[in-house]
């Protein structure tokens, strides 16, 4: 059985969260303030908008989030009720999912916002020379796991 983590790990830990947290609450505040959307609301928006051309396939987008589909079914409900999208038929029982004019405007009044936030949350807290260090180091940490070599 692997050992509890140690203090040193256990701070670090702790840290990690803490920052995950603090900058992610950053940008979903700012997000908030500028154009009335939650965290979720933009990342449903802005895959539909910018990677969809302002309409996608339900399944293609829950598989761009990751979220479960009964996630994904209730946030895009309260989103159809607030008038940011609706859900459209498509042939062979597909349904799109199409941004409204009104997901579009709070978009557009959103992505400036994030941009701000993110820069200000962590761009400018991680300046060079550490930073090259850091995103180094994030990347290797946000990469996929590498298979373990084979036994003979």
């Amino acid at each position: 059985m692997d050992q509890p983590l140690n203090s040193s790990e256990t701070a670090r830990w702790v840290s990690w969260k803490r920052a995950n947290d603090a900058v992610l609450a950053a940008v979903a505040q700012e997000i908030h303030d500028a154009a009335g959307l939650s965290a979720a609301d933009f990342a449903v928006l802005s895959r539909v908008i910018e990677e969809g051309d302002g309409r996608m396939p339900q399944q293609d987008l829950g598989a761009m989030l990751e979220w479960k589909r009964a996630r994904l079914s209730r946030q895009l409900s309260r989103m159809a009720d607030r008038g940011l999208l609706w859900r459209e038929e498509a042939p062979g029982r597909r349904v799109l999912i199409v941004a409204t004019r009104e997901g579009r405007t709070a978009l557009g009044a959103a992505r400036p916002a994030h941009a701000r936030a993110v820069r200000r949350a962590l761009f400018e807290r991680v300046p060079a020379p550490d930073g090259d260090a850091f995103w180094s180091a994030l990347d290797a940490v946000a990469a996929p796991p590498r298979a373990a070599p084979p036994t003979s």
